[in-house]
């Protein structure tokens, strides 16, 4: 691999597999995790061969699998000494209420707290790599999550439930990046805006009738809303930065930045499910 290694996840498809090939195409390592092997091989031999970066690796897991995330990380560990940037992207959207073999609502779990606990056990490589970066592919989503029904066992909405994980992503965001401080890892959320991919094709008809026709009026394809995610990567204008929401290379206004009760109690609680110790 080349000196930096960059790993992420949901590297197959859409702003994921975009943003893997932006990094291979800037010369850097980068570690594809993917949850299907035959379909990530394809996608890792096409931006080889775009980008003619041989450093470009293959994991498996399943980011709704806490037992799958922790597999990763020591298979992860057993190859490389540091990690440089992680860019957590995977997401995915459900119209009906499925739990997972562990007992999690699925878009909880892949879409955060799965991110979450892969984040907190890669610590030690971050370390390693810094100073080395966190970024966490989202939006300002304003849906308050419920924590006392994280999981939406009492009362379940799709549209509420795939919010509230957004917003739980920001919360993550702003809480690593202040229990980081002063470590050399920094922590920040992308804005991708509306970008023309498949997350929402199990949406209802008329929020799908909507977002195709916000796809086609102001959408931006992957590769274009990619362009972002690895400035942020990359570019020593952000080396500082922590704790922020940006899009299109600027700071944004972000909802819940400045509700750290908020911010600390879904920590707690998201440590306890996860079965990791508060303190990082």
């Amino acid at each position: 691999m080349n000196d930096k290694v960059c790993l992420v996840t949901g590297a197959t498809s859409g702003i994921g597999r975009a943003t893997a090939a932006g990094l291979a195409k800037s010369g850097l390592g980068v570690v594809m995790l993917c949850r299907d092997r035959t379909r990530g091989e394809l996608v890792r031999d096409e931006i080889t061969s775009q980008t003619r970066n041989q450093s470009v690796d293959l994991m498996v897991a399943d980011l709704s699998s806490l037992a799958s995330i922790r597999k990763f990380v020591t298979d992860f560990e057993a190859k490389y000494p540091r990690l440089d940037v992680l860019i957590n992207d995977a997401a995915v959207y459900s119209g009906t209420r499925v739990v997972t073999s562990e007992g999690f609502e699925l878009m909880f779990a892949t879409n955060y707290l799965g991110p979450f606990l892969l984040s907190r056990l890669l610590v030690p490589r971050l370390e390693a790599g810094r100073p080395s970066r966190i970024i966490n592919v989202t939006a300002p989503s304003s849906t308050m999550p419920r924590l006392d029904d994280l999981q939406g066992e009492r009362k379940f909405g799709a549209l509420g439930a795939f919010g509230a994980s957004k917003a739980e992503d920001l919360l993550f965001t702003y809480a690593f990046a202040r229990k980081l401080e002063g470590r050399e890892v920094t922590a920040n959320a992308y804005h991708p805006g509306i970008v023309r991919t498949g997350l929402m094709r199990g949406a209802p008809a008329p929020v799908r009738f909507v977002s195709g026709i916000m796809n086609l009026a102001v959408g931006v394809s992957p590769e274009r809303a990619s362009e972002g995610v690895v400035e942020l990567a990359t570019s020593d204008h952000f080396a500082k930065a922590t704790g922020q929401l940006f899009h299109k290379g600027k700071s944004i206004s972000a909802p819940f930045i400045e509700d750290e009760d908020l911010q600390e109690k879904l920590w707690k609680t998201s440590c306890g499910l996860a079965g990791v110790p508060e303190t990082v």
